[in-house]
């Protein structure tokens, strides 16, 4: 079957499940969309200790309750919808065993060089570079940037997973609390662009004003430092403080 097949079969589905919901329609849900947590397992068994299988049987309890909550009217493709509950039930699993995310020292480098390398490239290119140019900046091939970034994001979500589950009488899941729109490698745009505003708001006026004006409404910066009220000058350094900061709202720490 296609991916274009699938994704039909899938929703016809999701659409009779939510009409008429069934443990013969859930289970053919789960059956057709098997190649997710498939795929999900895989990954995350890359970075720690824990079996496959054991993480592919936990994944489907993550597979079957995207299924449950999916809203067939929501426009979003089920696959971009499912990834972070099938993810985030794994990581929910590792933080209950005190499994530890294993992140090579290398990975760790290369992600640090390559935040460094994105803000550069930011104030080069007028824009947020794409992980292509990234990862040739890094010399490197995109597959193991985007895994790089991977490994990095799943610590973080497992760190996040675990400060959850410690709040008194708190009972939120991973996925309950924080599905994370850019974990499943910025799949969807427009919950990307939602999550970069949310970043946006939390920093100082002027340089929120200078992101804004600049890299959203694609302002010169002469225009940008008329507007805001400041030099062309203050708004390259508001520029860099704000992609600094950014870098540190929207991607994990590096210990």
């Amino acid at each position: 079957m296609t991916t274009k097949s699938l994704s039909a079969r899938t929703m016809e589905l999701l659409i009779a499940y939510s009409r008429n919901p069934s443990v013969k329609l859930r289970n053919q849900l789960v059956e057709l969309n098997t190649g997710l947590v498939r795929k999900v397992a895989h990954q995350v068994n890359h970075q720690c200790a824990e079996p496959y299988e054991d993480l592919e049987q936990v994944g489907f309890i993550g597979l079957i309750r995207a299924i449950e909550r999916f809203n067939t009217r929501s426009g979003c493709a089920f696959s971009s919808f499912a990834m972070p509950y099938i993810r985030g039930e794994m990581l929910h699993y590792l933080r209950d065993k005190g499994s530890i995310m294993r992140i090579p020292r290398r990975w760790q480098e290369l992600h640090t060089k390559g935040k460094k390398l994105r803000k550069e490239l930011t104030i080069a290119l007028g824009r947020m570079p794409k992980d292509t140019e990234i990862a040739n900046g890094l010399g490197v091939s995109l597959q193991e940037w985007r895994e790089c970034k991977l490994a990095l994001q799943n610590r973080l979500l497992l760190s996040l997973d675990a400060t959850v589950g410690s709040l008194p009488d708190s009972t939120a899941t991973l996925e309950d609390t924080l599905v994370d729109p850019r974990y499943h490698l910025m799949q969807n745009w427009q919950e990307d662009r939602q999550q970069l505003h949310g970043a946006i708001s939390q920093l100082e006026e002027k340089t929120q004003a200078a992101i804004e004006f600049v890299f959203l409404r694609d302002l010169p910066r002469k225009e940008a430092a008329k507007r805001i009220g400041i030099s062309p000058m203050t708004v390259t350094r508001y520029l860099h403080r704000g992609i600094d900061q950014l870098s540190s709202l929207m991607e994990p720490q590096v210990a």
